[in-house]
C-alpha cells in the first residue's frame, strides 16, 4: 500500500500532534507538523510539493489559484473551520482537490474581545509595565462600562456574545450592520441604529465584529474614525482590511480616538518593524481568537476525522 504524505501547517505552538490522536491514520498515512509559517507560494509549495494531504490553520497560509498550480500531488486541503476566505475553491475545484472544514466554536474570540476592551478602558497594559519596571503608581484613570455605549459592528453569533457580557457590565448596547433587522436586535436585547456614523458617533467603546467582503474592505477609514469620540476605543477581532491600517495609525498617533486593540493584522505574523508594534495606546496581540485548547482539539481532531472520511472515499464537512 502507498503511504500518503500529509503537512499540517503553521503549528506555530507545536501542540497539533498532541491534540488528537493521529495514530488513527499511522498505516495510510505519514504526517508531518511544520511549525515556521512559510512566507509566500515558492516556499510553501518547496515545503510540501509532495503532499496529497495539507491541513492548514485558518488562514495563516494562504491557497490562491496559482499556489494549485504548483502543487500537482495534492487532493485533500483541511481548514480549521467552515470558511477560509483565502482558499480560492474554484481553483481547487478545477484541480481535483477536495477541501474540507471541521467545527469551530465562538466563544474563544468574543472572550478575548473582552480581554482587549478591559485591557483598553482600564490602561492595563501601560500599569502593569510600569509595575514590573519600578515605574509610576497609579498613572492613569480607567474608563468606566457601566452607563456608557458599546456600539457593535456587526451581530452574528459572536458579536450576540460580546453583546451580552456588556449588558451584563450594565452598559447600553448598541448595533449596526448593512444587514442587520430590527428582529435580530430585538432577539439579542440591543438597540439597531439607523447608520455606522450614528453608531460611532454615540459609542464609548467600537467593536467590529462583520466578515471581510467587498462591503466591509476599508469600512472604517479617516472620515469614519474622526467620527468617534476622542474619549473612545476601537477593537477589531475580525479582519484588519476592514479598517484601514494608515487611517489607524493617524487616529493614534493624532489622539481622534482614546486607544484601540487588534488581533488581527494586514501582514501576519507581523513584521518586526510594522508601526504598529510602537503606535500610542494600542494593544496588539497575534491573531490570538481562536487559540485556545478546546478549539484547537475541534480543529485537530475534526481534521483526523476529514482524513478518514476521505480515505474512506466519503468526504464529510467538504467547502464550495
Amino acid at each position: 500500500m502507498t503511504t500518503l504524505r500529509c503537512a499540517v501547517l503553521d503549528d506555530y505552538q507545536g501542540v497539533a500532534e498532541s491534540l488528537a490522536d493521529w495514530s488513527r491514520l499511522a498505516e495510510e498515512v505519514d504526517v508531518r507538523f511544520v511549525r515556521t509559517h512559510l512566507d509566500g507560494p515558492d516556499a510553501v509549495a518547496a515545503a510540501i510539493a509532495d503532499c496529497e494531504i495539507v491541513v492548514a490553520m485558518r488562514e495563516r497560509t494562504p491557497f490562491p489559484a496559482e499556489l494549485f498550480e504548483r502543487l500537482p500531488a495534492l487532493r485533500l486541503l483541511i481548514t480549521s473551520g467552515m470558511r477560509n476566505a483565502s482558499i480560492d475553491l474554484a481553483a481547487a475545484a478545477r484541480h481535483g482537490v477536495t477541501v474540507c472544514g471541521t467545527a469551530s466554536n465562538s466563544e474563544p474570540p468574543a472572550e478575548l474581545t473582552w480581554a482587549l476592551l478591559l485591557g483598553l478602558a482600564r490602561r492595563v497594559v501601560p500599569e502593569a509595565n510600569a509595575l514590573r519596571t519600578g515605574g509610576p503608581w497609579q498613572s492613569t484613570l480607567g474608563a468606566d462600562l457601566h452607563g456608557r455605549r458599546l456600539g457593535l459592528i456587526g451581530l452574528g453569533k459572536i458579536g450576540a456574545k460580546v453583546a451580552a457580557v456588556g449588558q451584563a457590565f450594565g452598559m447600553d448596547v448598541a448595533a449596526w450592520s448593512r444587514n442587520l433587522t430590527d428582529e435580530r436586535a430585538v432577539e439579542v436585547g440591543v438597540t439597531r441604529v439607523d447608520s455606522l456614523d450614528e453608531l460611532l458617533e454615540s459609542s464609548d467603546f467600537v467593536s467590529v465584529h462583520v466578515q471581510l467582503g467587498d462591503r466591509t474592505r476599508g469600512l472604517l477609514g479617516a472620515d469614519e474614525l474622526k467620527r468617534m469620540r476622542s474619549t473612545a476605543f476601537l477593537v477589531n477581532t475580525s479582519r484588519a482590511a476592514i479598517i484601514d491600517q494608515e487611517a489607524l495609525l493617524q487616529a493614534l498617533h493624532e489622539g481622534w480616538i482614546a486607544g484601540a486593540a487588534s488581533d488581527v493584522f494586514d501582514t501576519e505574523p507581523l513584521p518586526a518593524d510594522h508601526p504598529l508594534r510602537t503606535a500610542p495606546h494600542f494593544i496588539g496581540v497575534p491573531h490570538l481568537g481562536y487559540v485556545t485548547r478546546r478549539n484547537y482539539e475541534g480543529y485537530f481532531q475534526g481534521a483526523v476525522e476529514d482524513i478518514e472520511a476521505f480515505l474512506g472515499g466519503e468526504p464529510v464537512r467538504v467547502l464550495g
